[in-house]
């Protein structure tokens, strides 16, 4: 695994909750860890094609999600994550994605995305990959997304 594979989702994702939330999010430390699922947690999976295979996983507490939903919008208060509430959170992981398969495609690195999945905890399947590149963002006032590149 190679630390620069997650930069462009990082920008990315920094630019897009900028302009979706309106919230510039800071980055945490960047670690390699064992994939973990856990409980009362939104996941967004986005396989990678081509001269990156592999899965870009978006985690976030369900909390935090309620939020980013809500400020997505225009603030009208969600208290559950129903299929417009999926719909918006898996549009967000799409977007960055989008955005950041763009941006190795600038760099030389031909990359496809195939359409993002929403899972809970108790519906996930199993990855292929245990271990992954993972870097919280961190929102102040909502919480913490954090992404988790796992490239076989």
């Amino acid at each position: 695994m190679k630390a620069e594979f997650i930069n462009p989702f990082l920008e990315s994702a920094r630019t897009v909750i900028e302009q979706m939330v309106q919230i510039r999010p800071s980055t945490g430390q960047l670690t390699i860890k064992d994939i973990q699922l856990i409980d009362h947690h939104v996941w967004i999976q986005i396989g990678l094609t081509g001269q990156m295979t592999g899965n870009i996983v978006f985690g976030l507490s369900e909390e935090v999600a309620l939020k980013m939903i809500s400020a997505m919008m225009g603030g009208f208060v969600i208290t559950e994550i129903d299929e417009i509430g999926q719909s918006a959170i898996s549009e967000l992981g799409n977007m960055i994605s989008g955005n950041a398969s763009t941006m190795l495609y600038n760099q030389g690195v031909h990359v496809d995305i195939t359409p993002p999945r929403v899972m809970r905890a108790g519906s996930l399947e199993q990855l292929t990959v245990s271990r992954a590149l993972a870097v919280p963002l961190i929102m102040e006032g909502i919480g913490e997304m954090e992404i988790q590149v796992l490239i076989a």
